[in-house]
This record gives structure tokens, C-alpha cells and sequence, in this order.
């Protein structure tokens, strides 16, 4: 009988202290339900109204807005979760050391992630270059695909899909073939020292004019180059727009060979011309490659 009465003392007891503590931590439950249901709401509208603002910023990219606006939303819910305990008597200042030691660790971790995800940013903000832009920075080359915060995809010219992190191509030189809307070619061909140099300048420049893909703007230009050793050099200068200068460029190329051979004008290989002193029959005799053994020789 001493025993079944001492188990409902102690039950009574427990009872009586696990109301007090319902009543005590009623209000911190109740507290801490309303926080979480205020700063989910509350993170949902900041992270939207971010990205809104964002949007209307000229040059900010949408990868870019959807990240800075995830970006607030989840520092928010983070501060939500620390008050959330605060609210339950558990030291917040260790909880925020902590998680700024959490957030070291998975830095160095992610060292090269990280540096690739600023890359991407600073591409997504400067814009150095566009989606259906052709780009080439030595070793990478190719027209921009798409541009992430992680790496950029690209299409190389033989119609091959390469990703390059974003790294890589923020902290080179990129020269893009597609940003400016004119660009020059200049284009140079050797000509025999024996042949009409006027005569083959206004071959050129005729070509060139007739073309109607070639700007008037700057105006074309022929000159001699240099003079080299087997050739006098022609230059051609002339500009297109970007969108076909390739083609133009080939075509100009075309043209003007077939121009120099209908009208005499000689396109040289390389050579080398011997000048015989009086009395010499001529240059010595090649000697000839065979197969044959030294024996069999005459």
C-alpha cells in the first residue's frame, strides 16, 4: 500500500510540473509559431519584391536577380530559425558562432565553387559578353549558349558543346567577334616585282566597291604593304558588318584571285633566282634521292 501511494505522489507530481512547464513555455510556443509563420510569409514577399527590383535594373541579368532574391529569402529564414530558439532560453551568440564556423568550413571546402559562382556574377553584371555572341579567349572559343552562376556553355564552331567555368573566363582577356556592330578586314596578297602594282590596287578597290556588303564608311583602302623577298605585298582594308563579315571576307578573297588571273597579274611562290657570273653554265646540279646502294651508283 506504501508503494501504490508513493506512485501517485510521484505521479501527481509529474503531472503538477509538466502543466507548470505547459504554462511556462505556452506563450514561447505560441511566440515561436507565430515567428516561423511571420518570417516564412515575410521571407517569401522580400525575396519577390527582390527580384522585381532587380528586374527593372538595367543589366542585371535574371539568374542573377533569382539568385540575390534566394539569397535574402534564406537569410531570412535563417534569422527566423535563431530567434525561433531564442525563444526557448538557448543562447543565440553560440548558435550564430557556430553556424559562421559552418559557413568557413564549407567556404575553403568550396573554394574553387565559389570562385566560379563571383565569376559568374561579375560576367552576369559587366557583361563582357552575350548569349549568341561569338567569344574566343585563347583556349576556350565558341557562341555563348548559355551563362550560369556556375560555368557558361558554349558552341564551338564545328557544332561541338563545351562548358567552361565561369573562372576561366572572367580572369583572361576575351575578345568578342559579335559585340561591335562593324568590323575591318585586312587583307593582303603578293604580287611579282615584274607586274602593274597601280593596276592591281584598282583591281582590289573595284571588287570591293562593287561589293554592296562593304560600308562606304570608312572608305576602302589599297596600299603597298611591304616589299618582300619574293613579293611585293598588297594591302586591302575595308570594312562590313559584323553579322557577315565572314562570308564577305571569303568571298572578297575569292574574288580577287580570280581577278589577278584574268587579268595577268602573277601571285608568286616562294623562289629563289640565281644569277650566273660570266662563263658559269649555271646553277650546280641537284643531287638526286634514291634507294639504290653507293655501289650501284655512276
Amino acid at each position: 500500500m506504501e508503494q501504490a501511494s508513493d506512485i501517485v505522489v510521484a505521479s501527481r507530481a509529474a503531472l503538477a510540473q509538466l502543466a507548470a512547464l505547459a504554462v511556462q513555455y505556452s506563450f514561447s510556443i505560441v511566440g515561436a509559431l507565430l515567428l516561423l509563420f511571420v518570417g516564412w510569409i515575410a521571407s517569401g514577399m522580400l525575396s519577390r519584391w527582390a527580384f522585381r527590383g532587380l528586374s527593372r535594373i538595367h543589366g542585371i541579368d535574371v539568374t542573377l536577380a533569382h539568385f540575390f532574391s534566394n539569397v535574402i529569402r534564406y537569410a531570412v529564414l535563417v534569422l527566423v530559425f535563431v530567434m525561433v530558439l531564442g525563444q526557448f532560453g538557448v543562447q543565440t551568440a553560440s548558435i550564430l558562432a557556430a553556424l559562421g564556423a559552418i559557413g568557413l568550413a564549407i567556404g575553403l571546402a568550396l573554394q574553387g565553387t565559389l570562385q566560379n559562382i563571383a565569376a559568374g556574377i561579375m560576367l552576369l553584371v559587366l557583361r563582357p559578353f552575350r548569349v549568341g555572341e561569338y567569344i574566343d579567349t585563347g583556349n576556350i572559343n565558341g557562341i555563348v549558349q548559355d551563362i550560369g552562376l556556375f560555368a557558361t556553355e558554349l558552341k564551338t564552331y564545328d557544332g561541338l558543346y563545351r562548358l567552361a567555368p565561369n573562372s576561366l573566363l572572367w580572369n583572361v582577356p576575351v575578345t568578342n567577334y559579335s559585340r561591335l556592330a562593324t568590323r575591318m578586314h585586312d587583307f593582303k596578297v603578293g604580287i611579282a616585282y615584274e607586274d602593274d602594282i597601280d593596276k592591281a590596287l584598282a583591281i582590289m578597290l573595284d571588287i570591293v566597291r562593287k561589293d554592296d556588303r562593304v560600308l562606304d564608311t570608312p572608305e576602302p583602302s589599297a596600299f603597298v604593304m611591304d616589299l618582300g623577298d619574293n613579293s611585293v605585298v598588297l594591302a586591302l582594308r575595308y570594312w562590313a558588318n559584323s553579322s557577315v563579315w565572314w562570308m564577305t571576307s571569303r568571298d572578297i578573297t575569292k574574288a580577287v584571285k580570280e581577278a589577278f588571273d584574268s587579268q595577268g597579274i602573277t601571285i608568286p611562290y616562294p623562289q629563289v633566282t640565281y644569277h650566273a657570273p660570266p662563263g658559269d653554265s649555271g646553277p650546280p646540279a641537284l643531287l638526286q634521292m634514291s634507294d639504290e646502294p653507293d655501289s650501284a651508283r655512276t
